[in-house]
């Protein structure tokens, strides 16, 4: 049976690289359905936040909750239904995008790995392309390619760090769009972003972070530029 988890918990979550403390007693609560904004300047610990969420990282103290467990205590159960988009989009340039899918496809240990890296590439809006070279591809392809790496394996938690940077309008609309059936099929979504004018009506809430610490939240992200800048000052 597949570890199923409906519920994200970051318990007084701390992080700390000698002396300087990149995360402080970070506490919040996620549910399926929701995406969720990290939000603050560079050096926020937004990055630091999202590694430990993709166990990556340990905490320093603190713990996270996947549903009714830790990552220690569900191991691979639980790494299993995390999927993650971070700058580096772990994709191969010399491979062809159909080739890439597969491999991460079997690398998740998916039955039919060619089914699901022709399905991906359907979704990403690029079956046409599945078997050009990736270096060959825009950074908005690359991205879309990326993304549906990130969720081959139907994860449970969405972890996505800045995925707009560099993205022409229309590749933005396309990402959103995927986040955004992605709620509506029941994923947790956390999401670091710069880009306040896309998070603005994306977002089920938002959370400011600064030095390290939680400074505010806000259900409602409509307007979210004027209540960030209050936030952070």
């Amino acid at each position: 049976m597949i570890y199923d988890f409906r519920r994200l918990a970051v318990v007084d979550v701390a992080r700390h690289y000698g002396r300087r403390k990149a995360l402080s007693q970070v506490a919040f609560t996620c549910e399926a359905g929701e995406i969720v904004g990290l939000l603050g300047p560079n050096g926020a610990g937004k990055s630091t936040l999202l590694n430990i969420l993709a166990t990556l990282l340990t905490a320093s103290r603190g713990r996270v909750e996947y549903g009714d467990r830790t990552a220690a205590q569900g191991g691979g159960e639980v790494r299993a239904r995390i999927g993650m988009l971070g700058h580096d989009l772990f994709l191969y340039p010399e491979l062809t995008a159909r080739e890439n899918l597969i491999f991460f496809a079997q690398l998740y240990g998916l039955p039919d790995a060619r089914a699901a890296a022709d399905a991906a590439l359907e979704r990403a809006g690029l079956a046409d392309r599945g078997d050009d070279i990736v270096s060959g591809f825009s950074r908005g392809m690359r991205q879309r390619v990326a993304l549906e790496r990130a969720l081959l394996h139907d994860p449970r938690l969405v972890l996505l760090d800045e995925p707009f940077t560099g993205l022409d309008q229309a590749s933005t609309a396309a990402l959103v769009a995927r986040l955004q059936e992605r709620r509506e099929a029941g994923c947790i979504l956390v999401i670091a972003t710069h880009d306040l004018d896309v998070a603005d009506g994306l977002l089920s809430r938002a959370i400011y972070l600064k030095n390290g610490r939680v400074v505010g939240t806000d259900t409602d992200s409509r307007g979210l530029s004027e209540r960030y800048r209050i936030a952070i000052q």
